[in-house]
């Protein structure tokens, strides 16, 4: 039996609970999986609960992937590259383990015949979401990041460490509400929550003009999987666009989470429609 959860605030809308039920019975093994919302300022009240109950590990979502960072004892790779985690194993010391397996989903979800070599992106937001994008990003090969966001002061620290870690890359921050035009832009990933059940559901974090500077075979990518067709998602669609929704990427990131508690690779097929029988 493994003794999982999920922290993060709100987590009305969260259904990861019934993923990774649904990928751990895959391959053989029991879960409790907690459901645990957690505000920021109960953070380190939540980590001593964690630590004194038995859990073997648990997922972390917006708005603790950054903060979460301040409790690990190691972290990996992306985690380190990214600056944020939303997977966390827990020790035989009770010692976390840190991880970022946003950006192997973020990647997945991109299919192999999209070719991002030498291209610009935007991503709309610079929060946790956001920097897991550039990661993905970068390693997709393209050389120009565009960030578009409601408080160009607020986003001074990520765009900086993106500038820190991506020396290579060009990273430029523009304030969404007077977005310039988007006529070099490959793909567009919107990183807010922006269009999530719940939260501003009946909205896009940009305004229906900005599609027209798009160039028609430029890629509209939400991160939003709750709905699984957002209003952006909807409309670049009626537009023709190329879109990728969010849930293969939720789907993706939780596969490598069980992987990391396991070492054992769970059947997405079935975490998928476990997934879309809730939605």
């Amino acid at each position: 039996m493994y003794k999982l959860g999920i922290i993060g605030y709100p987590l009305g809308h969260s259904i990861s609970a019934t993923i990774q039920k649904a990928g751990l019975e895959s391959i053989g093994e029991e879960v409790q999986y907690d459901v645990m919302e957690t505000p920021p300022e109960d953070l380190i009240d939540r980590i001593k609960y964690i630590k004194t109950h038995d859990y073997q590990g648990f997922n972390v979502t917006i708005p603790l992937k950054v903060p979460m960072s301040l409790f690990l004892t190691d972290i990996d790779d992306y985690a380190n590259i990214a600056g944020c985690v939303n997977t966390v194993k827990v020790g035989e010391n009770k010692e976390f383990f840190g991880y970022n397996t946003d950006i192997f989903g973020f990647k997945k979800a991109i299919p192999d015949e999209v070719d991002l070599t030498g291209k610009t992106a935007g991503i709309l937001g610079t929060g946790g979401a956001a920097r897991a994008a550039v990661v993905g990003l970068v390693e997709k090969g393209v050389k120009n990041i565009d960030f578009y966001t409601r408080n160009i002061i607020n986003s001074h620290e990520a765009v900086n460490y993106a500038r820190s870690k991506f020396p290579n890359i060009e990273f430029n921050v523009y304030q969404i509400q007077n977005m310039r035009s988007l006529a070099g832009t490959s793909i567009l990933i919107n990183a807010t929550p922006i269009g999530m059940k719940g939260y501003m559901a009946d909205q896009m974090p940009l305004e229906y003009k900005d599609f027209d500077s798009l160039n028609k075979d430029a890629i509209i990518y939400d991160i939003v999987y709750n709905p699984t067709k957002t209003v952006l998602i909807k409309e670049a669609e009626k537009r023709g666009f190329k879109t990728i929704g969010g849930l293969d990427m939720l789907i993706y990131q939780a596969q490598r989470a069980i992987e990391i508690w396991t070492g054992k690779t769970p059947d997405t097929k079935l975490m998928k429609i476990a997934a879309l029988e809730i939605l």
